[in-house]
């Protein structure tokens, strides 16, 4: 039998920033499942504060020169890799000038969040899809960890339906406690938009385009949800139970991997 595809879309990979729950869990999970005999990718955003000489980042150039327009403007689109000789995995990085030049991942100097977090988003999610079309690496399962990805099953179930890359595959959504502050703009709706998508698809952030609004729209199209922080925030817990979607609580440190990959079996199978 062949052995399960599992495509791994995050915001935050240690060491490439440092230690936080989702980092952590990123670096740990995509091996610790691997062992586990799947194939795996790992993507995350290439981040200003990234030091591609010490972390020996080098472009890919036959994935990269794609453009992505958002909001009418063209943003190119620049794949990088680096490998974890520890973990026996690379990683690709999705990069571009107009977002990765921020020296910090989601906030000014002065704790501001960035006013472009939408686009940079929207770009982050769009771009690893691409990508992964380009792979013509067919994910069975799509695990999705942080706010920053959570647009990735709209993306998968209503852009991308056709696309047999993507028609089989399978979306999970690891919510965390950490989010953003600061809503994004109602400008965040035409912005998501693009052929497949209806309004009716995004009803979740059509009055609000808060955080935890967009963990709704990240629910109401996933697989399965699972609790990737012990704490976090009752209105999305809630409305997980309300879905019906297969949840997975808060799981240990110790107890994670197992118990994400019995979880994958679990809506693989659905």
């Amino acid at each position: 039998m062949d052995a399960k595809r599992i495509l791994f879309i995050t915001q935050e990979l240690s060491p490439y920033l440092p230690e936080s729950e989702i980092a952590t869990i990123s670096r740990h999970l995509p091996p610790g499942i691997q062992e586990r005999g799947r194939e795996i990718r790992t993507f995350m955003p290439r981040y200003g504060s990234i030091n591609e000489r010490r972390n020996q980042l080098h472009e890919v150039i036959r994935l990269s020169g794609m453009n992505l327009i958002i909001d009418d403007t063209d943003h190119p689109l620049i794949i990088k890799v680096a490998s974890l000789q520890a973990a026996r995995m690379q990683v690709y990085f999705i990069d571009n000038d107009d977002f990765s030049n921020k020296k910090a991942p989601f906030f000014n100097e002065d704790g501001t969040e960035y006013a472009d977090n939408d686009e940079r988003s929207i770009f982050f999610v769009r771009g690893v899809l691409e990508t992964v079309k380009k792979l013509r690496w067919n994910p069975d399962l799509i695990h999705c960890h942080g706010w920053m990805t959570a647009l990735s099953a709209l993306y998968v179930k209503k852009h991308y339906c056709d696309s047999p890359c993507f028609s089989k595959a399978k979306v999970v959504y690891s919510i965390y406690e950490n989010g953003y502050n600061t809503p994004f703009n109602e400008s965040f709706i035409k912005k998501v938009m693009v052929p497949g998508i209806e309004e009716n698809d995004i009803s979740p952030i059509l009055e609000k385009q808060d955080y935890a609004s967009l963990n709704k729209l990240a629910i109401d199209h996933c697989d399965g949800v699972i609790q990737g922080s012990k704490n976090i925030d009752k209105e999305v817990v809630e409305y997980a139970a309300k879905s019906g979607k297969p949840f997975l609580p808060y799981q240990g440190e110790e107890d994670y991997i197992p118990a994400f990959d019995d979880f994958y079996n679990e809506i693989m199978q659905q």
